[in-house]
């Protein structure tokens, strides 16, 4: 294991990501960062999908980081997450042990990966005026204008599109050399799951969600002070929730409204991990049907190669 620095576990939505990384954590004897940009947040739980029960298996508590680190109605962003990656990366590797990054957010993924050098950007109030009434179809295409720095996978609705925007025009004004991200050499393992099963796993899991309290977990976060427009501009689960809590939206209208959303979604996700490849990520992908007894051999062997 020693000829790589770090293992990497990505995939859609609904691909099993979790469950495989915790199962090689516990195999390896290491520990978890993960790289989802909504599970950051306290008491986004059940519609982030955090699993976290997922982590404790056969007796063991696996180590995980960057799970539920700031509260809800915070704006997280990729600059604060190489930071945070590289504080959990370090200790971990200072104990002698080869970190799991998992995740399916493709910016933060390939911002370690790549070594994105980033500066944080602030908020530009003049731009976000100038911006304000413009829809979402509107601010996709400015910013595809941009270089692509932005993950797309994400700007699905206006608030996210116009920061990303806001990054965008930043970088273009001032140096981003200024950060130094170190080199890692990453093993990077991607879920292949099906379309048709994906698609399947992935309307199971909602109407799970649903049932597991999804709404009421959207409604605390109200009770508590976050604003409607912070969670709907986290989307899917939160957005189309939210939307139906302040009544923008029937029950039916949601949940209809969500799948197709998280459908979505998750092919962008796909879209990003293949343009990975493209970019000079080699990612050996793992056919998600597979036993978790052969998913972890297979990862294994490659190990040792």
């Amino acid at each position: 294991m020693s000829k790589y620095d770090l293992i990497t576990i990505l995939g859609p939505t609904a691909s099993g990501k979790t469950t495989l990384a915790a199962e090689l954590a516990y195999l390896l004897k290491t520990e978890i960062i993960s790289a989802d940009s909504r599970q950051v947040y306290k008491g986004m739980d059940i519609g982030t999908g955090k699993d976290l029960k997922d982590y404790h298996l056969k007796g063991v508590n696996i180590p995980y980081h960057l799970v539920d680190i700031v509260p809800s109605g915070y704006k997280y962003n990729v600059f604060e997450f190489q930071r945070d990656f590289l504080k959990s990366y370090t200790d971990i590797h200072n104990r002698g042990l080869t970190p799991i990054m998992c995740g399916g957010t493709g910016m933060y993924l390939e911002a370690i990966l790549r070594g994105y050098r980033l500066i944080p950007v602030p908020e530009d109030k003049d731009l976000r005026n100038r911006l304000a009434d413009k829809t979402l179809v509107e601010l996709k295409m400015i910013l595809a204008q941009y270089k692509r720095l932005h993950n797309e996978t994400d700007v699905d609705t206006v608030k996210r599109a116009i920061r990303a925007i806001e990054i965008e025009q930043y970088y273009q004004k001032s140096p981003v050399e200024d950060f130094e991200f170190p080199k890692i050499k990453s093993l990077i393992i991607g879920i292949n799951i099906d379309r048709e099963l994906r698609r399947e796993k992935i309307t199971k899991r909602l109407h799970e969600r649903l049932k597991e309290g999804m709404i009421q977990e959207v409604q605390i976060l109200l009770d508590q002070g976050v604003l409607a427009d912070d969670l709907i501009y986290y989307g899917l689960e939160y957005k189309f929730v939210t939307l139906y809590l302040i009544g923008k939206l029937s029950y039916d209208e949601m949940v209809s409204q969500l799948e197709i959303a998280i459908h979505q979604f998750s092919k962008r996700q796909m879209t990003w991990f293949r343009g990975m490849e493209k970019r000079g990520n080699r990612i050996h992908w793992i056919d998600a049907s597979l036993s978790i007894v052969e998913k972890t051999t297979q990862i294994q062997e490659l190990l040792k190669e």
